[in-house]
């Protein structure tokens, strides 16, 4: 990268720069292939200036919003003009931008925020992309579940994340009660105004101590973590309305957890003999770490299978 002034700019030249604390400079060349370009989450700040050069350096420039993305060339004086590429027009302007890749085109491809890819429309271009064998070239940067992640202070040894999780609440029940056993912190979208609801079914499916953060305006001038048991997360946001964008991390099972099936039973059916199923479900989660919802069912086939 070298820095350039406009009299060194040939007649005609196309602008191919990008600012950068009041230094212009020239972006190199780019071959043919589809870049995969983090941008921020929220700070403008955090992009990579390598992602910077390819905004400016590419020969087409696709994006989910041209109206977002607009303001972070702005800030950076890359003059390149976005081309739209979103979830409502994904077939007809991916087999557009396919076409720039058949001629040797370089396309650069951006989300409104974050990783592309990462639950957008992306994915199917790369896809594409890859099957037609150009070459596809990512660029990391900015990532909000990783964001959260580093914040929440959960274990990041293992990690899955799992998008955006129902919108209905049995779906939503169902989506996390498949998780419940993965040996790893998950991470979450969420909207605001359904966090409160998450929060409760997660609370009720992996049980109320099972330690969560909720990570919101990531980067942003509010940034906030909540960081705690799942319980009184649930309790707090039960009462709370919040706006902005949030990830949702819940900490992986305990070793209590993993207790021994044979174990969680004898517990069960000994707690059984003298109380009735809800409250020996309830003292067995006190025992054993394991959500109350779940002992409780195992309570009832037990009893059936007797």
């Amino acid at each position: 990268m070298a820095a350039v002034t406009d009299s060194e700019k040939p007649a005609g030249a196309v602008d191919k720069t990008f600012r950068v604390h009041d230094h212009v400079i020239a972006a190199r060349p780019l071959s043919a292939g589809l870049y995969l370009v983090a941008t921020p989450i929220g700070n403008l700040g955090d992009i990579t200036l390598r992602g910077l050069e390819t905004l400016a350096a590419a020969d087409v420039l696709a994006c989910e919003d041209t109206r977002v993305t607009r303001v972070l060339l702005d800030r950076y004086g890359i003059r390149n003009r976005p081309f739209s590429y979103h979830e409502h027009n994904a077939d007809e302007a991916g087999t557009r931008l396919l076409a720039f890749l058949e001629e040797g085109k370089s396309v650069a491809l951006v989300s409104d925020a974050g990783t592309p890819l990462v639950s957008d429309p992306g994915y199917r271009l790369a896809q594409r992309a890859i099957e037609a064998g150009h070459p596809v070239v990512p660029l990391p940067g900015a990532s909000a579940p990783l964001a959260a992640l580093l914040g929440s202070g959960l274990p990041n040894d293992a990690f899955l994340f799992a998008g955006f999780l129902p919108t209905r609440d049995k779906a939503r029940h169902e989506r996390l009660r498949a998780l419940i056993d993965v040996p790893a912190t998950l991470i979450f979208f969420e909207s605001p105004h359904r966090i409160g609801a998450t929060l409760a079914a997660a609370a009720e499916e992996y049980g109320p101590d099972r330690p969560a953060a909720v990570c919101r305006e990531l980067t942003k001038t509010y940034e906030e973590f909540r960081r705690g048991p799942l319980g009184e997360l649930a309790a707090e946001f039960a009462e709370r309305q919040v706006k902005g964008e949030i990830v949702f991390v819940i900490g992986p099972p305990g070793e209590k957890a993993g207790a021994d099936p044979a174990d969680v039973d004898r517990i069960l059916r000994d707690l059984a003999a003298t109380r009735s199923a809800g409250q020996a479900a309830t003292e067995a989660a006190k025992l054993t770490g394991l959500p109350r919802k779940r002992l409780y069912q195992r309570l009832l086939e037990l009893k059936d299978g007797a």
